[in-house]
């Protein structure tokens, strides 16, 4: 073989060892596909309809978030079953990182625990991180005789099925809210009547025509008529005091603890699946958020108690939820066709 033939011939398996190395590194290398993300729109899908909570803290992050991560987060409401409609969306998405879900109480740890033919497991998504908690107040009418929790349920103790109170159907949070309260009372799941209303707003809106005597119900669709004077706050499911009302007492300062779990609260899920650089991608961007003074102040004004939780901690949390209502569904027979 002359000179030059052998010089090809060691060029030829020099760039086909080359080329193969090269290849190998590419599919070894999961991070030269995520080095390139998020290079289009992220769709953020809020199982809701467009001006509930869910709503409000979807667009927060995407006001809050967009010009970090470089591109758009376009907020879509695919409403419908309870949230089941956007997650199983979101379920059924490519786990690419450009399909993430706002997650709420309802359609990711009750649905899962307590409905009869589930799309879905609680464990079914990849959680990136809890955003915030949104605590339930129990309100009755200004002008209502009872002026504090206790006096409300010993009225009711001693007169059974002759109070009622709104909520947005059977297992609800606005519902189990109720329920959880009786059950540590120790009064029957029937010892008030339930009436059910299409929404927060409307049950509301019961309470204030004295329709029913008292409502659970989430702090955002009760804050401006309880600083309003129309309504009189009797207890709040919070951790602690809220800064809006201070003089209300907590669930655990009225001795009825168990309450406490009945929060509302959001979160941003991925498909199940979801590689760990875009887990930790995500992580990182959202723990950006609690920095920013103006996500505080927007997640307050909603209604909402920031409180950023990710990683273990996050999965840990939504788990405990799921199970707490699987529990109470159990104890008090609840089951959602």
């Amino acid at each position: 073989m002359s000179n030059d033939n052998k010089k090809t011939s060691l060029q030829r398996t020099f760039y086909s060892t080359t080329a193969m190395g090269l290849l190998g590194l590419l599919l070894t290398t999961p991070i030269s596909m995520a080095a390139q993300y998020p290079d289009r729109p992220i769709n953020l899908i809020v199982p809701y309809t467009a001006g509930g909570d869910a709503d409000m803290a979807a667009r927060i992050v995407s006001k809050e978030l967009g010009s970090v991560v470089g591109q758009p987060i376009v907020v879509q409401n695919k409403g419908g079953a309870g949230g089941q409609i956007g997650s199983v969306y979101v379920h059924k998405a490519d786990p690419d990182g450009y399909t993430l879900l706002l997650g709420r109480v309802g359609s990711q740890a009750i649905l899962p625990a307590l409905l009869k033919k589930k799309q879905y497991e609680w464990d079914d998504f990849t959680v990136l991180g809890i955003l915030d908690i949104n605590p339930m107040v129990c309100v009755v009418n200004a002008d209502s005789p009872h002026t504090t929790l206790k006096g409300l349920l010993e009225h009711m103790k001693a007169n059974p099925n002759v109070l009622s109170y709104s909520t947005t159907g059977s297992a609800t949070s606005l519902n189990l809210a109720a329920q959880t309260l009786f059950a540590s009372a120790g009064l029957p799941k029937d010892i008030a009547t339930e009436i059910p209303y299409k929404g927060g707003g409307e049950a509301t809106a019961a309470v204030l025509a004295n329709d029913v005597a008292f409502s659970c119900n989430n702090l955002a669709s009760l804050l401006g008529n309880i600083t309003a004077g129309r309504l009189r706050a009797l207890v709040t499911t919070s951790p602690e005091r809220l800064k809006e009302l201070p003089d209300v007492q907590t669930a655990q300062e009225v001795g009825h603890p168990k309450l406490q779990d009945v929060n509302g609260w959001s979160a941003i899920y991925g498909p199940k699946n979801m590689s760990p650089e875009l887990v930790t991608y995500w992580e990182k961007q959202l723990q950006y958020l609690p920095t920013q003074e103006s996500w505080r102040t927007a997640v307050e004004r909603a209604g909402a108690i920031p409180r950023m939780v990710t990683g273990a901690k996050a999965e840990d949390f939504i788990k405990a939820q799921y199970e707490f209502y699987l529990n109470l569904g159990q104890t008090l027979q609840l089951e959602i066709d």
